[in-house]
């Protein structure tokens, strides 16, 4: 309903009230009353000259489906993939500044769709940074025999991804053989995947809650290690997502046409 239409309600409403209270009310109470109604009329119009309406202004916030962004992924072609993975490399320099030399960066394969992550491990092999890969599990199971969330890294030792000896997870992401396991707070940068981000750097990840329960301690302790990068396409950033109270957020986002700081 527009602002319009919320005030010619009311105004009918104020009509019958005339109306209905002439015969039961002291004309002086009806009138003061029917008053102060007419302002709110007039200030919520004179107040809000955008289209929006209120019921748009105070709608809560819900996330759309994972569906709706792996849909459009899965619609490019791997030439457009590369090439956009290309374009958002050249935006690397600018997180460079930020980091020390012979950086430890974690990063991920790009299994599903997402934007390659090649150039980031090109990226890393140019200027002497070490890559990590994600290992799920390797803490062991939990007491309801699912693996634990708890994320830790694995070196990378090839110069191409899809030449690291790996294992398929049974969630399908692919995985290095455990070695020499960091913690996530022993790296200078996450690049991490995402389904969806929104300008204030608020993360909707792929639904397993991986990132989110490793970065969380170190994220609710203020500490600044390590990093967490967005890296994405450019139709995976929306205006606003709902967060939960163990939502992670990002520290920054590439993207091909750009890197934002949140």
């Amino acid at each position: 309903m527009s602002n319009n239409q919320i005030s010619a309600a009311v105004k009918t409403a104020v009509t019958h009230a005339r109306q209905d209270l002439a015969s039961k009310q002291p004309a002086q109470k009806i009138s003061s009353a029917i008053n102060v109604t007419e302002n709110m009329i007039t200030s919520i119009t004179d107040n809000d000259s955008s289209n929006t309406s209120i019921a748009e202004s105070i709608k809560p916030v819900s996330n759309p489906p994972r569906r709706y962004f792996t849909r459009q992924r899965r619609q490019l072609t791997s030439n457009q993939r590369q090439r956009l993975a290309r374009d958002a490399s050249l935006h690397l320099l600018k997180l460079q500044q930020r980091l020390p030399t012979n950086a430890r960066i974690g990063l991920y394969y790009d299994g599903f769709g997402e934007l390659p992550t090649q150039p980031v491990l090109d990226w890393c092999l140019r200027l002497n940074y070490q890559p990590y890969l994600p290992v799920v599990g390797s803490l062991g199971r939990n007491k309801k025999g699912k693996d634990d969330k708890t994320l830790r890294f694995v070196p990378i030792y090839h110069n191409r991804l899809m030449n690291v000896p790996t294992h398929l997870h049974s969630l399908g992401m692919k995985q290095n053989h455990h070695r020499q396991l960091l913690w996530a707070r022993e790296l200078d940068v996450i690049v991490c995947p995402l389904t969806a981000v929104d300008k204030q750097g608020n993360r909707m990840g792929m639904g397993g809650g991986f990132y989110d329960t490793t970065l969380g301690k170190s994220y609710r302790s203020g500490a600044k290690k390590p990093l967490k990068i967005g890296w994405c396409y450019d139709f995976q950033v929306v205006e606003q997502l709902a967060r939960q109270p163990w939502d992670v957020p990002l520290d920054g986002l590439i993207t091909p046409s750009g890197i934002r700081w949140f």
